[in-house]
């Protein structure tokens, strides 16, 4: 069985025991997250979509870790001008694994 979920403004494809990575979530290590917005629950012969979410419809998963990506350079520079420019950026993720899919 898996489910497409949305969170963080992004989709994502789920099934049970998996982990995945999305944006950081205000949650601490070892506690119970619920995403209510599914949007699709699949299994080998039958489909449910939702429009846009299935109603009564949760995925439930323990929240690993919390996290920030590896560092991105963003450098700008401008020959003959005397002109540059380096920024850093690291995305912070939460890491959760999915223990259950309900419809």
């Amino acid at each position: 069985m898996y489910a497409i979920i949305e969170t963080g403004g992004k989709q994502y494809k789920v099934s049970k025991d998996s982990v995945i990575e999305v944006e950081r979530l205000e949650n601490k290590p070892k506690d119970e997250l619920t995403f209510s917005n599914v949007l699709l629950v699949g299994a080998s012969d039958n489909v449910q979509i939702g429009s846009p979410y299935i109603k009564g419809a949760m995925v439930t998963g323990e929240l690993l870790r919390n996290f920030k990506a590896k560092k991105i350079i963003a450098f700008k520079f401008r020959r003959r001008k005397s002109s540059k420019t380096k920024k850093g950026h690291r995305q912070p993720f939460t890491e959760v694994e999915i223990t259950k899919i309900e419809t």
